[in-house]
């Protein structure tokens, strides 16, 4: 079964540790069956306890996974693989637009907001104690969070958007229980989901955000969690506009105990409403992020929810990190305050570069996804032909493969680095190297 490997080990973590190292050598291949616990009991010597405790911290880690009588088996795709190695690097003298960051001439300069974060710390520095969210990025957050209709709530502040979502799905489920995510969808949510051992289950979009029937089927098959971008959705920038958002809140209302969490992390560089689903589950959260408006280093988001999720989440925050930096929130209080790059501004800017290149595919027949955000989504008919002929051509773009489980194939370019003199000649790569994709939903 395991060809010329041979699992080693007499307690469980050596057991799980000769795993993970077969796995890591490329001696134990993706989807490869594992031993029967008490074939394996047998051969090593040790009580099937033994391998049973191996194999639950390899599946709690996200690198086997389990079905029954059916046996366990190394994940398509262990934990320790991430999306993100799934790239094209781009050689000299081609353009990379497959690389999802923000555009640097619409990040704001950020020594000012630095520098009165020092000046006050100097004044009165942190001590061990403080309050973890500063009162003025609390009052703030909550007054933006209001204006957009989001459920009242405390809160909390994170390392990021991914922190908080992992924070929240810890501070909820168990290995082994399911999370609707959207399919395609964000690479390192799809990584982090499995990695906490948890379950995903795809969800289909379109560019209105999640098909409700497709959450319906998530949450009748099991999901504990779901997890919905509001707008600016990564790869495929769609938007939960007010009569989706309405369909979803009457799926998840017969659904009241499952985790509704909502990833907003286009806030401030898009311009169209948030219409969060929050308020018909009982356990909830929202996370907004600062990376796309302020820039990837500027590691800070926004989160809040229902008391008790919250609570969890601070609870074990303190015994952790304790806090996110006080002069990291102080420096947002300070962007938020002054708006030294407009996010009217941004968000037209990333908007005429994204409907110039939607429209000049279409005008080639193309089809092509991106309502909002910095990204665009092409269906393509085979995937690693089309990449290759885009790097050919000069352009190295996202492999889809980074965002999808089971939808259909299909390449991201990232808008940012792009002017209004690239737009013909990308599209016109863009439609050489697609072909003809099937007449399907991206989803």
């Amino acid at each position: 079964m395991l060809g010329e490997y041979r699992i080693a080990g007499r307690r469980a973590a050596e057991i799980a540790e000769s795993v993970e190292r077969g796995i890591g050598a490329g001696e134990l291949a993706p989807g490869q069956p594992l031993p029967p616990l008490r074939e394996l009991a047998q051969g090593l010597g040790v009580n099937p306890n033994t391998v049973a405790a191996a194999y639950r911290t390899l599946r709690d880690r996200g690198v086997i996974e389990t079905a029954g009588r059916r046996g366990s088996r190394v994940r398509a795709r262990p934990s320790s693989t991430s999306r993100g190695s799934i790239r094209v690097d781009a050689p000299a003298g081609v353009r990379e637009v497959s690389d999802g960051n923000p555009d640097p001439a619409l990040l704001p300069p950020l020594h000012d907001a630095f520098a009165v974060a020092a000046r006050e710390h100097a004044e009165r520095p942190g001590r061990y104690g403080d309050a973890a969210v500063l009162p003025e990025l609390a009052r703030l957050a909550r007054a933006g969070l209001d204006e957009d209709g989001v459920p009242d709530g405390p809160v909390a502040v994170t390392s990021g958007s991914l922190d908080a979502i992992e924070r929240v799905l810890a501070a909820h489920l168990r290995p082994g229980d399911a999370v609707a995510v959207e399919d395609p969808g964000w690479g390192s949510l799809l990584d982090l989901v499995p990695a906490l051992g948890l379950r995903p289950l795809p969800m289909a979009l379109d560019d209105d955000g999640p098909l409700p029937g497709g959450m319906e089927r998530a949450l009748r098959a099991g999901a504990r969690a779901v997890v919905v971008t509001d707008r600016a959705q990564n790869p495929t920038g769609a938007v939960v506009g007010a009569a989706r958002a309405r369909e979803l809140r009457t799926v998840l209302a017969v659904h009241p105990h499952v985790l509704l969490i909502e990833d907003d992390h286009g806030h401030r560089i898009v311009d169209v409403p948030l219409h969060p689903l929050a308020g018909v589950t009982d356990s909830w959260a929202l996370v907004r992020s600062t990376a796309k408006a302020y820039g990837p280093d500027l590691r800070l988001a926004v989160l809040t929810g229902d008391t008790v999720t919250v609570d969890r989440v601070t609870g074990r925050q303190r015994l952790g990190p304790g806090w996110v930096s006080r002069l990291l929130q102080r420096a947002v209080v300070e962007l938020w305050s002054t708006d030294a790059v407009d996010p009217r501004q941004v968000a037209r800017a990333y908007g005429e570069r994204r409907d110039a290149l939607v429209a000049a595919l279409a005008e080639r027949g193309v089809e092509a996804h991106g309502r909002s955000g910095m990204n665009v989504w092409v269906p393509v008919a085979e995937e690693t032909g089309a990449v290759a002929r885009l790097l050919h051509a000069g352009w190295a773009v996202a492999p889809g493969a980074r965002f999808r489980l089971s939808a259909g194939p299909g390449v991201r370019l990232t808008v940012s680095g792009l002017t209004p003199d690239d737009i013909e000649a990308v599209a016109d790569a863009v439609a050489g190297a697609a072909g003809a994709a099937p007449a399907r939903s991206y989803g």
